[in-house]
């Protein structure tokens, strides 16, 4: 049987292939037209879109930190300054063995337990290609040593700066305040663009207040980068504005002076011009050394501060809330001749202490003998408790609140810095509210005489103590001189700012009060006299003694037998020259007894140191 041979069919073979090819190129056309139409997009219509990333991941933004303001005195003395400052950094990457390069380095230079823990929080969080920095402020010899191992320590490099510094350390520290780096809780309020190259801020005094001031505006480089962040150039360079700089109202050698004076007690002066408020001195004792806390101090030595009972952290002057006992006499008194309570010529009988009406409780006078028959100006030139018990009993709390309101008691003066408290001038109705309980008439004679529950800080006597030397003329006090703007030779002086005038029924009793205030200086029997027996000058004062805790009936004060917290406080205000004032001054010296003794000479002394070496 014969094999059936089948044809090929070349015809349709061709047909076949023919469509497959077609296929093929249609398929291919499409796709290059899709990819033609992706290019199109990138290239064309999304050009400046993809450009711009491009240009993000090739350059990118690098802050450069401006240079903080000066701050000086009222006469150029600069308190506070940049130094060129070195410190240590260690980049990670090029760094085999942390640990042993630490240890390494441990024997050429010391570095503190802080150092080393700040160290290791920010390695954690910064790129190993970057800097981190260990140790701040390496002193010359530090800067030698390293030079000469620097061999031996690949990835460790010194780097210069600045660094803020103060160069009269503590002096008048409280008013003029530190910087520190900047913390977490400073972060949630600085404008993070302008301090994005920063690492100091103010933290307290001054330096916090006028922070915006001080700091500058940020500079910016754009720098070529690498993928992986590494800067390869710089291509263009903004340069930061420095801070401006600030003329502070005081006077460093009056401040030393002050500060000396008052030795080793804690408490407070303040000398300040009656005519413009500004602040002459401002001490608050026990100070510190701000410079340690610019770069982290150790805890230990902040702990000590801390632990101090003395307090040097604390700003007595502007935070220090201190009954202000007798004081407040020629206020009172000021204040019942206004009134028509008492006249120049009305006297009341001191037996050495003084009884309500119905009440056999005694409130004792300073004098246990008493003073006698006494008239308003001996009354405060001896400082008679008796009589401004009675007088205050016969104008009544409310009156004394209202008139005491127009010297600033109970509010805050208005300087111009941060952290004042307003202290405490109490009433009926302040007593209701704080305390739930109502108002007695033996509140209302202890607040006659600055005790009870009248509190006062010594900004406020100082600018109350104003007020009376300008006769009525009431000045918010200021602690910045004048402005000087980057790149100027120019000083820029801040407004002198007036606040009230009290209106006086009978301006002779401005004279009434003052010249008793002159006696307790000047006068046989007052209680300041030691000091004005020499004085070229006529000093218008009062003393003031404050209790610090209360007595019982018969119970009598002792200083020797009781601890040294709880002796009485020691206070002192005053004005000189009385016929044309020039320096006000307030002192509160604590646990330091009597104010003629121990506050009154303080006074002086700085009442000589402005006005005697002022006038040679």
């Amino acid at each position: 049987m014969l094999r059936q041979l089948t044809l090929k069919d070349h015809f349709l073979e061709y047909r076949l292939f023919s469509r497959r090819v077609i296929s093929l190129l249609m398929f291919s056309g499409l796709l290059l037209l899709v990819l033609f139409s992706r290019l199109l997009y990138l290239q064309v219509i999304a050009h400046e879109h993809f450009t711009t990333l491009s240009e993000d991941n090739r350059v990118k933004l690098r802050a450069i930190a401006p240079s903080r303001g000066l701050i000086y005195d009222r006469n150029g003395i600069i308190l506070a300054e940049n130094l060129s400052s070195y410190r240590l950094e260690i980049t990670a990457e090029q760094v085999n063995d942390i640990p042993a390069t630490l240890a390494a380095l441990e024997e050429i230079i010391h570095i503190r337990d802080i150092d080393r823990s700040r160290f290791e929080k920010l390695l954690k969080r910064k790129p190993r290609f970057e800097a981190v920095p260990l140790r701040f402020h390496l002193s010359d010899e530090e800067v030698a040593r390293f030079s000469v191992n620097r061999h031996r320590l690949p990835g460790v490099d010194i780097h210069a700066g600045l660094a803020r510094h103060y160069p009269l350390g503590s002096l008048g520290v409280h008013a003029l305040g530190y910087v520190g780096r900047i913390d977490e809780r400073d972060l949630k309020t600085l404008d993070s663009s302008n301090y994005s190259g920063t690492s100091h801020v103010g933290k307290t005094g001054v330096e916090k207040t006028f922070e915006t001031v001080l700091h500058g505006t940020v500079g910016l480089e754009h720098v070529e980068t690498t993928a992986q962040g590494r800067v390869l150039r710089v291509l263009r360079r903004t340069p930061p504005i420095p801070g401006n700089n600030l003329y502070l109202t005081l006077d460093s050698r009056l401040q030393a002076d002050a500060e000396k004076a008052l030795g080793d007690y804690a408490g407070s002066a303040i000398a300040l011009d009656p005519k413009t408020g500004d602040i002459l001195a401002m001490v608050s004792l026990p100070v510190y050394d701000p410079n340690p806390f610019v770069n982290g101090i150790e805890y230990a030595d902040y702990t000590a501060l801390r632990e101090d009972d003395k307090e040097p952290l604390f700003n007595r002057s502007l935070r220090g809330q201190y009954p202000p006992g007798s004081t407040v006499k020629p206020f009172i008194g000021l204040a019942g001749l206004e009134q028509g309570i008492t006249g120049h010529t009305s006297s009341t009988y001191c037996p050495g202490f003084y009884t309500l009406p119905g009440s056999s409780r005694k409130y004792r006078d300073w004098k246990r003998t008493g003073h006698g028959t006494v008239k308003l100006g001996d009354a405060i030139a001896q400082s008679c408790d008796v009589y401004f018990y009675d007088l205050a009993l016969s104008m009544g709390i409310d009156r004394i609140h209202d008139y005491m309101q127009h010297f600033g008691f109970g509010s805050r003066t208005g300087i111009d810095i941060q952290g004042e408290l307003s202290g405490l001038l109490p009433s009926p109705g302040w007593k209701r509210t704080h305390r739930g309980e109502p108002w007695y008439p033996g509140e209302t004679i202890i607040t006659g005489i600055g005790q009870g529950f009248f509190l006062s800080t010594p900004l406020q006597l100082a600018v109350a103590t104003a007020t009376l030397a300008n006769r009525g003329l009431r000045v918010k006090p200021n602690i910045i001189h004048a402005e000087q703007q980057t790149g100027s030779s120019v000083l820029q002086p801040h407004p002198r700012r007036r606040d009230t005038t009290i209106a006086m029924n009978d301006p002779e009793h401005w004279d009434a009060i003052i010249d008793s205030m002159v006696h307790v200086v000047h006068g046989e029997r007052g209680t300041a006299r030691r000091i004005g027996l020499d004085s070229p000058y006529r000093i218008a004062g009062k003393t003031g003694t404050a209790q610090v805790f209360g007595l019982k009936q018969e119970e009598e004060y002792d200083a020797e037998a009781i601890a040294e917290k709880l002796r009485d406080h020691a206070l002192f205000i005053a004005f000189a020259p009385v016929d044309d004032p020039q320096i006000v001054v307030a002192i509160i010296v604590e646990n330091g007894g009597s104010g003629a003794a121990v506050a009154a000479p303080i006074a002086r002394t700085i009442m000589d140191s402005y006005l005697l070496d002022k006038a040679s």
